[in-house]
C-alpha cells in the first residue's frame, strides 16, 4: 500500500480509505447503500489492515449515528491501529440547533461521535458541508479549541464551494486558529467539476483531496454498460438518490474505455477508475467503500495500478466537461 501526506499536515496516510456509510444501513436512504453489521464491519476491517489500509471514514449523519456505532464496535480492541475521520453540520435531531457549525451543535457533535465511536479522540474531523447561518469564525474558534483540548488531531471539510474554503482558510491565517488539512469532495471520471474552481485553490493553498464516491454513486462499477439490462446492485436498488444528474452517454462513454483498459491490463473496471484518481497529484486519498469482502479486495487491488500516459489521455479525452465560466475565457 501506496502512503501520502493527508493534505497540508505530517499525518502519513494510505491512499485508500475505508468508507463506512454501508456500515449499520438502519435508515431508508443509508439502507439502499448497504447494511453491513458489527460481525461484517469487523471482517472488512481485517482485510483493510491486511492489505495496510488503516484509515477509516465516516460521519455522524450515517444512518444516524448508527455507522459510527457499527465501527466503534468493530474497532474496540484495535484502537490504536487505525485512524478514523468523522464529520458533522448535517440534521441529527428535530432540535433547531441538531444541525450546523456553531459552537452548540459541533460540541454536542463531537462529544456524540467520541461515545459511539467508543474512543477518546478523533484524527480527523471534518465539516460536513457549510453553514450559512453561523460565522465562520465561530466555527473555526470551535475547531481549534478541540484541537488544543487533544479530542481532535486534525480538522478538515467537505462540500464547501471555493470561495467558502478560501474565506475560511483565510480567517484560520488571521485568527491564528488551525486549518482546515484536507478537502472531502466528490471526484470520478464522470464528475470532473472539482477540477475547475477547487483543484486550484487546493494546489495553491497546498490542501490534499479525499475523494469519495470516486465510482460516481455506483455507475462506474461495471453494471452499467451499453446495450445490456443493468445489474443488481446499489444504482438498481435506488441507491442513487440524491447524486447529481448524469447522461447516459457519458456513462456509456467513459465504461467503454474502462473496460479497454481493464482487459488489457486484466484488471477490473473498477480498479482502473480508482486509479485514474490516484494518478492525480492533489489526490492525497480515494475513500472505497463495499458492501461485501469480494467488492472490498477488488477495489483495494487499484492503489498498485500505473495507468500509462496514453491510458490517461484517453479516459480524460472521453470524460471532459464543458469549461464554466470564467474559465473559458481566452481558451478559445
Amino acid at each position: 500500500m501506496k502512503f501520502k501526506n493527508l493534505g497540508n499536515s505530517g499525518l502519513k496516510v494510505p491512499v485508500l480509505s475505508l468508507g463506512t456509510a454501508t456500515f449499520g444501513g438502519t435508515n431508508e436512504f443509508f439502507g439502499k447503500w448497504g447494511k453491513t453489521d458489527v460481525k461484517e464491519a469487523s471482517r472488512l476491517i481485517d482485510i483493510s489492515l491486511e492489505h495496510g489500509v488503516n484509515f477509516f471514514d465516516t460521519a455522524n449523519v450515517y444512518s444516524q449515528g448508527d455507522s459510527e456505532s457499527v465501527l466503534g464496535e468493530a474497532l474496540r480492541s484495535r484502537r490504536q491501529d487505525a485512524i478514523i475521520s468523522t464529520k458533522a453540520t448535517f440534521q441529527m435531531g428535530d432540535g433547531v440547533n441538531d444541525k450546523g457549525a456553531s459552537r452548540f451543535h459541533l460540541t454536542k457533535a463531537l462529544e456524540d461521535s467520541l461515545t459511539r465511536l467508543q474512543t477518546d479522540y478523533i484524527d480527523l474531523f471534518l465539516m460536513h458541508g457549510f453553514d450559512k447561518t453561523t460565522p465562520v469564525e465561530e466555527t473555526l474558534r470551535t475547531l481549534d479549541r478541540m484541537v488544543s483540548s487533544g479530542r481532535v488531531r486534525y480538522i478538515g471539510c467537505s462540500n464547501l464551494a471555493a470561495w467558502q474554503l478560501m474565506k475560511s482558510l483565510s480567517i484560520s491565517e488571521k485568527a491564528n486558529l488551525e486549518k482546515y488539512i484536507v478537502y472531502q469532495g466528490y471526484y470520478s471520471l464522470i464528475g470532473r467539476d472539482y477540477e475547475q474552481e477547487l483543484m486550484p485553490l487546493l494546489q495553491d493553498q497546498n490542501m490534499g483531496l479525499m475523494v469519495w464516491s470516486p465510482l460516481g454513486w455506483g455507475r462506474l462499477t461495471g453494471k452499467i454498460r451499453r446495450n445490456k439490462p443493468m445489474e443488481e446492485g446499489r444504482i438498481k436498488s435506488g441507491g442513487d438518490v440524491g447524486s447529481p444528474p448524469v447522461n447516459d452517454g457519458l456513462i456509456f462513454d467513459v465504461v467503454d474505455v474502462l473496460e479497454r483498459i481493464a482487459v488489457e491490463k486484466n484488471r477490473s473496471i473498477p480498479q482502473v477508475a480508482i486509479a485514474w484518481l490516484l494518478h492525480n497529484p492533489t489526490v492525497s486519498n480515494v475513500i472505497i467503500g463495499a458492501r461485501n469482502e469480494k467488492q472490498l479486495i477488488d477495489n483495494l487491488e487499484a492503489a498498485d495500478l500505473t495507468l500509462s500516459e496514453k491510458d490517461l489521455q484517453e479516459l480524460n479525452r472521453v470524460s471532459k466537461q464543458p469549461m464554466i465560466y470564467p474559465h473559458w475565457v481566452g481558451e478559445r
